[in-house]
């Protein structure tokens, strides 16, 4: 509780301060035909989810393995900092994409992977794979006032609370944090937003979220069920990463460098619903992730794969839904 309410005072006293700096630092986001606001808004948000983050941690959180929480703070760190470079003063793709490759082998290195199979290197793959996958899914969820960063807070809510009923204080102290910092910078940017986040932001969250599903440990399930827990927590920006790769992919274009209003977000507000009703429709699935999730770290393997594989249906009936029948829709 002290992690989480040092995270959010912090983030509510520095957000405004990053509201000033930033057009100071020339680090704005100026309006365009692919976006949503009309006037420059400032793109620091992010610094001050860093330091609410870091510093809660480091100040209450001195029973941690060192090593570990080195690694993820120092990674967490690392991906910020091409976050800013990129809202500053723009990031190649690739140069981005390594970056965030060496930000995955610092977790390896530090012991925090995933343990699932019996062969190490196959473990090491899927940790880079949901490592970089699930930060660039938390950048390109960053699309609306509000929406990276409350649906990084309901993931993150879901994560505390698991790791508090298997007594993991550690991660859960953690993903306090996190849901700390992601409250005190959502009062200033849920819609209408006085400033963004920007890659600084996303990526730390992303970063961060995959870390902490890596930590946790369901010690009265088997691992066969329970390796599907953090994926289902992370539903929301999973489902609209892989929405926007078929879409763009289906259009000839590069899904990570192509940037376009076919976001799930964007395709609800074409749908006829309002910024903030797509938004919190976001919200609600996140929480309907997370119920399922929880159901699953008790379930029996039948049980656990029954509610895993009507996920996976659901998720497969909204792309269709969105991209196939109403594709027309879709701007690129």
């Amino acid at each position: 509780m002290l992690v989480f309410a040092g995270a959010l005072l912090i983030a509510f006293g520095a957000t405004p301060l990053a509201r000033r700096i930033a057009p100071r630092l020339g680090v704005m986001d100026i309006p365009g035909p692919r976006k949503v606001h009309a006037r420059p808004m400032p793109l620091l948000g992010g610094a001050a989810i860093v330091l609410a983050s870091i510093a809660t941690l480091l100040i209450f959180e001195n029973r941690f393995e060192f090593q570990q929480l080195i690694g993820i703070l120092f990674g967490a760190a690392w991906v910020s900092l091409l976050g800013i470079f990129d809202d500053r003063w723009g990031l190649r793709p690739i140069l981005k994409l390594l970056g965030q490759v060496l930000a995955a082998g610092i977790l390896i290195v530090s012991g925090v992977k995933v343990q699932v199979f019996p062969i190490e290197i196959i473990n090491m793959g899927v940790t880079l794979l949901w490592v970089v996958g699930l930060t660039n899914s938390l950048n390109l969820l960053d699309n609306m006032d509000g929406l990276s960063g409350g649906v990084a807070a309901v993931g993150a809510a879901f994560f505390m609370v698991m790791a508090a009923v298997s007594k993991q204080t550690y991660v859960g102290a953690l993903a306090a944090a996190l849901l700390g910092a992601a409250l005190g910078f959502l009062i200033y940017n849920f819609n209408p937003a006085s400033i963004f986040m920007g890659d600084t932001g996303s990526l730390f969250l992303g970063y961060m979220l995959a870390a902490i599903g890596i930590k946790l440990r369901f010690p009265d399930n088997v691992t066969f069920v329970t390796w599907m827990v953090p994926i289902m927590v992370m539903g929301v920006p999973i489902f609209d990463t892989t929405l926007v790769f078929i879409s763009r992919l289906r259009r000839g274009k590069n899904p990570l460098t192509t940037p376009g209003k076919d976001h799930t977000s964007h395709r609800l507000v074409a749908m006829g619903f309002s910024t903030r009703e797509a938004v919190m429709i976001h919200y609600l699935l996140g929480g309907a992730f997370g119920m399922a999730a929880i159901l699953i770290t008790q379930a029996t393997i039948l049980e656990g794969y029954a509610i895993g594989g009507a996920a996976l249906i659901a998720g497969l009936w909204g792309i269709w839904r969105l991209e196939f029948r109403k594709n027309d829709k879709v701007t690129g």
